[in-house]
Formats: C-alpha cells, structure tokens, sequence
C-alpha cells in the first residue's frame, strides 16, 4: 500500500514537472490575455444573466451575451481558502492539504510540491498578477509576480490599480478577487436583527454609483425563509453584488481602451455560494452551483448557454489550454472543458464530484459529494456530529430570527435537519431540486444508493482522499498512517 501511494506521488510531480518543462516551451508570442474574476460568495441567484429580474448586473449580463454561460458550473468545496486552492492548482483540496482556511489559527496550507496555475504560466511566458482577496498559502506555491494594492471591496479602484498590467506588451494573466459580496464584519450585528451590510457604507465608494434594493422586491431563494430579517439581507447582498458589476464594468472598459479586448480571455466565477444558512459551507446546490461566464473574443460565441457539468478542478487546465500552453494532462485531476464551450452539452460531461472537510479549524465535517446527471449523493463523513456554523452564518439575522424564535422551519428545510444530517443523502434533482426528500432510507432506491456509494469510493481512490479509511469505520485503524 505504501508504494504504491509512494509511486503515485512520484507520478504526480513527475507530470507537474513536465508540465512545467512544457509550459517553458508553450509561451509563445500571440498568446492571449487572461483575466479570471472570483467574487466572494456570490451564487446564480443574483445574475440577471442567471434570471435574476430584480439585481441589476449590465456589465455581467453583457459578459454572458458576449460568451459562454454555463448552468451547471460547480465548486469542490462552499469555503473560501479551500475553494481557491482548488481554483488555481486544478486538484482536489483533500489531494494537497488544503483542508480549509489559510488565515489566522486555521493555517491549512497547500503541499509545496504543487505548481500552480501562475507558476506554469509564469513558465510559459506570461506576466502573472493578482489583486484583492488571496487566501491560499504558502506563497512559494502561489507565486505571483506582481501583487496588486487596493481596497478589495471598492471594485472600480481595484480595476483602475490593474491598468499597468492591462497595457504591458507581455501577455498577462490577471487574478482578480473582490471581497464582495462575502458578509461585512463585524459579524454580530447590534441589534441582533440589523442586516449584515455585506461591505455596503453609507456613503459610496470611489467611482461608485450606489445601486440600492427595496427588500420587499427581492427574490428569497427557496431554501431560505421568507422573513423581513432575510429580504434587508439580501437587499444588502444585492447591493454589494451590484457594486461588483460596476468595477467589472470598469475592468472591461480599461481593457478596451488598451486595445487588449481582442486578444483577451476573461472568466468570471465564484469561490462558493452566497453567504447564507444552507448554501456556504455546505454541499447542497445553492452552496457549490454557481456562475461560469467565459468569453473567448477569439471564438464567435455569443449568449451561448453550455449544460456541461464543469468544475473548479478543470480551470487550471482550461486556462492552460486557452492560453495555448502545453501540459501534461494526467498532472491534474480536472481536465480542460475548451473544446465543449461551443456544445450545449456533451455525453461524459454530466458527472461532478464535492470535497469539504473544514471551514474553520473548528469546523470539522467532512462531506464528499456524487453527481451524475441528476442524481446526487452526500456522504457526510462525521454525520454524528451537529452540523457546524461559520461565525457570520451564526450570528446572521437570517437564522438568529428562526433560531431565536424557536422556528420549525428554515425555507423548506427543517431547522433540526439542518442541525442533524443523516450519513447518506441521496436526491433526485429533477423531481426534487431543493433537495428535502431524501432517498437513501427507500428501498427502492437501495440500488441507486449502492452504485452511487461506489462511484463516490471510486473517485476517493483516484483521487487519494485521506477519508476513503472512514468508509470501514474501524476505529482502530483510523489515525494509525495507514496508506491506501
């Protein structure tokens, strides 16, 4: 068992290693701009892109019609660190200790073994920069050559700060983070039932023209409850999305002006789902399905609309391709979705897999997740514990309203299912998308369950998930260093 994971590891940086060597080689001149936008928890429910018909998103709306909008884009993890390291190395958080956040007392941090999607563009030829919210550690591993200072909630200064780049000769690779829409700090408001501002300031920011939302016109997603403490949450969340449309907008009209729009690739993502009980930090839908908008202005696609399941893990070799960049596939544990940009969907694109195992340090929940078609199972692996808070989640007047007010419900799911999940979670999204009826106890999906539980070790062991031990649950063997 030990060789064989010991050969695996070798494989593994051999591949990268020859990714690198022929990133070397890949750089050449012509090769296009890059630009990959990430938000911070921002889901598809507040696009109009995405059929929001309140949020008002011109900038992101022109994107889409410019490009490639995917419907089932997906995360590997709803949290922050973890998310972003998936992002930029193209594996699964649980392959390169990415466990959960980098900052403060968390201190999860990617194996230094790793080359990153900057270090093999920086290889290939490219100037490689970032701006705003980072997040991943170490730095050696996430190497970029210039770094960017701006307030990382003020959009429009952001993109003016990235103009030095945007003009430079040398083909750029810009990673562009906003801490927007994430919830504002401080986390616990005063009064208790005062909305979270999401970044928001009375006044506005430089360059910004205040987008404000009545909260009686706000669309509730369904798995939250419609309460007044939830709608002035997200009138707020709006708000602040609206807020990064604008400095996008901005980004985009200073690319133009340095003649650079022809020959650039702009993508715009999320790391996780909006900031919200039942989204972020889980592994239901609202947490990890979210916005893909690619425009490749070299390509003549215009408001397409892809239904391939894609990932986070398939960005670095998406991008790598994009970029005209050789690599080594099997480096990686994603694969490049260039070539089905232009399909609506593609047999063998309708599979995705989720890893989640910390938030916080203190957050321990493990969870892995199965989809095929609209088939989706859910393994929490520490399912005896209750399910844990994030510190903004918690103190959220959303759920403090429910929660203070000793609610049955939140949305459509219990309070005390969201508190106490089963082991297995098996749903039909089709019949059953906001995902409250769970198949696993139904015999007549005991079939179902059984295949799906195999794709799910299948993926563990391709993918050398730690967590494939718990599936014997032998307490004697757990923690022992025991390699599969």
């Amino acid at each position: 068992m030990i060789r064989r994971c010991a050969a695996w590891t070798a494989a593994l940086l051999s591949g990268l290693a020859c990714v690198a060597g022929n990133a070397a080689v890949g750089g050449r001149a012509g090769n296009p701009n890059l630009i990959l936008f990430v938000a911070d928890d921002h889901g598809t429910d507040a696009l109009g892109c995405y059929g929001n018909p309140v949020i008002q998103t011109p900038n992101l709306d022109r994107l889409a019609a410019e490009g490639v909008r995917f419907t089932r884009a997906y995360c590997t993890s709803a949290s922050c660190a973890a998310s972003r390291s998936v992002i930029l190395t193209g594996l699964y958080g649980h392959a390169t200790g990415s466990y959960g956040h980098t900052h403060d007392y968390h201190h999860f941090s990617t194996y230094d073994t790793v080359k990153s999607l900057p270090v093999l563009l920086e290889a290939a030829g490219y100037h490689t920069a970032r701006i705003g919210k980072y997040h991943l550690a170490p730095d050696s591993v996430y190497h970029f050559q210039t770094v960017l200072q701006a307030d990382p909630r003020s959009t429009i200064e952001m993109a003016d700060a990235c103009a030095g780049v945007l003009g430079q000769d040398k083909p750029f690779f810009l990673y562009f983070c906003t801490d927007d829409p994430h919830r504002g700090h401080p986390f616990t408001p005063d009064p208790w039932n005062a909305p979270n501002p999401f970044g928001n300031k009375p006044e506005p920011y430089p360059g910004e023209k205040q987008v404000k939302y009545d909260p009686g016109e706000v669309v509730v997603p369904p798995f939250l409850p419609d309460t007044r403490e939830c709608r002035e949450e997200l009138a707020q969340y709006y708000q602040s999305v609206s807020r990064i449309d604008q400095g996008f907008g901005r980004l985009m009209h200073l690319l133009e002006k340095s003649g650079k729009t022809d020959n650039t690739v702009v993508i715009y993502i999320s790391d996780n789902g909006i900031a919200f009980p039942g989204a972020k930090t889980t592994l239901y839908e609202p947490g990890i399905r979210l916005p893909c908008i690619v425009k490749d202005p070299r390509t003549s696609l215009n408001g397409h609309v892809n239904d391939c399941m894609v990932s986070w893990v398939d960005l670095a070799p998406t991008i790598l391709d994009l970029a005209g960049v050789e690599f080594d596939p099997k480096a990686f544990q994603g694969r490049s979705f260039r070539l089905v940009l232009d399909k609506v969907f593609v047999d063998g694109w309708d599979t995705i897999h989720a890893s989640h195992t910390f938030h916080e340090i203190t957050m321990y929940y493990p969870m892995r997740v199965v989809r095929q078609g609209d088939l989706k199972l859910i393994w929490n692996i520490a399912y005896q514990l209750p399910y844990p808070f994030a510190s903004d989640l918690w103190a959220a007047s959303t759920w403090q309203s429910i929660y203070r007010g000793k609610g049955e419900w939140f949305g459509k799911r219990k309070v005390q299912d969201y508190l106490h999940h089963p082991e297995f979670e098996l749903y039909d999204l089709a019949a059953d998308p906001d995902e409250t009826r769970n198949l696993a106890l139904d015999e007549k999906y005991a079939e179902t369950l059984d295949h799906m539980k195999r794709q799910l070790k299948d993926f563990q062991l391709e993918t050398k998930d730690p967590w494939q031990i718990m599936w014997s649950h032998e307490s004697e063997v757990q923690g022992t260093g025991v390699n599969l």
